[in-house]
C-alpha cells in the first residue's frame, strides 16, 4: 500500500467522523404549492426573541384552567427554531386574591410557566394552505398546539380551528362554531399517537396542513387527511347567519399544560419544549 493511499484514507476517515458531529439541519426549502402564492412566513432563523412584526404575547393564568402562566421570556428562537419552553416554577401569582372564586386569581403561587404567541393585530388571513413543521413532546400533561380564531364576535361565534392539538395521548383536529342553544359545536377527530409511532413518531418533525377554501376546511398531518369540513356547515346557530370562516382569521401558538384537557405533569421532566421550524402562508394568485 503506497503512502498516499494511506494519507487519503485517514483523511476520509478524518472528514467521516466530522461529518458525525455535525449537526443535522431541520430546515426545508419553501416549494410553493401549485397555483398558490407564499404570502407570509416566519422561519425563525433570527437569533433572539421572535419577529415583533408577526407576534405578540398572551399574559398570566388565560383559559381552561390551565397550569401555566404565559410570559414572553418562554418563547425565542435559536438553530432556526422557534422555542416554546414549558418550565417548572415557583413564584407568587401577583393577581392572587385571597378568597376569590376565579381560578386564576385564587391561585397563590405560579408553579410552570410557559408562552402563548399571537399574531392578532399583526397578521390575519382570510382562506389559503396553513403550513407548520414542527416537532411535540407528547408525555403527559403536555398541551401543545397550533390554532386559528376569527376576527370578530367572542367565542365560539368567532370560529376556531385547532390544526394542530395534542394532550392525552391524542392528537386532534378540530373545528368550532356557536351551536344551539349559544354552546360550542365541535367538528372533531382525534388520533391515538400509539397508533402513530408513539415517542418515535414524537421525536421527529413533522408538517401540519390547513387548506382553506371557500367551500371547505381540509386539516393534515404529514399529507394524511384528518378531517374536512363544508364550511357551509359552519355557520353560527344563533340566527345571525354569521359564518366565523368567512371572515379572517390570526393564529397562535402556544405549550399549555395540564388544565381542563391537559393530564397531570407532575411525572414529566422540565423543561419541556414544543420547536417549531417554521410556519407559512400560501395563497391562491
Amino acid at each position: 500500500m503506497s503512502i498516499r493511499y494511506c494519507i487519503y484514507t485517514c483523511f476520509m476517515l478524518f472528514v467521516a467522523a466530522c461529518n458525525r458531529h455535525k449537526p443535522v439541519k431541520t430546515k426545508q426549502t419553501t416549494v410553493t404549492p401549485d397555483g398558490y402564492t407564499l404570502v407570509w412566513a416566519d422561519e425563525f432563523n433570527n437569533k433572539g426573541k421572535p419577529d415583533t412584526t408577526n407576534w405578540k404575547y398572551e399574559y398570566g393564568f388565560v383559559r381552561n384552567e390551565e397550569l401555566q402562566w404565559y410570559q414572553p421570556e418562554n418563547a425565542f428562537c435559536e438553530n432556526g427554531l422557534l422555542v416554546i419552553e414549558a418550565r417548572k416554577e415557583n413564584k407568587p401569582n401577583p393577581r392572587y386574591q385571597e378568597g376569590s372564586n376565579d381560578w386564576r386569581r385564587k391561585r397563590k403561587t405560579i408553579d410552570y410557566t410557559s408562552s402563548c404567541l399571537i399574531t392578532a393585530g399583526k397578521q390575519q388571513w382570510l382562506y389559503g394552505r396553513f403550513e407548520l413543521r414542527a416537532r411535540i413532546d407528547i408525555r403527559s400533561g403536555l398541551w401543545p398546539a397550533w390554532w386559528t380564531l376569527g376576527v370578530s364576535k367572542p367565542w365560539p361565534g368567532n370560529g376556531e380551528i385547532d390544526i394542530m392539538e395534542y394532550y392525552r395521548g391524542k392528537l386532534l383536529a378540530n373545528i368550532a362554531c356557536l351551536g344551539s342553544n349559544r354552546k360550542v359545536e365541535w367538528y372533531s377527530n382525534t388520533f391515538n399517537t400509539d397508533s402513530l409511532g408513539g415517542k418515535k413518531w414524537a421525536d421527529a418533525f413533522h408538517v401540519w396542513r390547513m387548506d382553506w377554501t371557500e367551500d371547505y376546511i381540509a386539516l393534515f398531518c404529514d399529507e394524511q387527511l384528518l378531517n374536512k369540513v363544508n364550511v357551509d356547515a359552519l355557520v353560527n346557530k344563533d340566527g345571525s347567519n354569521f359564518n366565523p370562516f368567512r371572515q379572517p382569521h390570526y393564529m397562535l401558538l402556544n405549550l399549555a399544560l395540564g388544565g381542563m384537557n391537559g393530564g397531570d405533569p407532575s411525572s414529566t421532566p422540565f423543561p419541556n419544549r414544543f420547536e417549531v421550524d417554521y410556519v407559512r402562508v400560501y395563497q391562491k394568485k
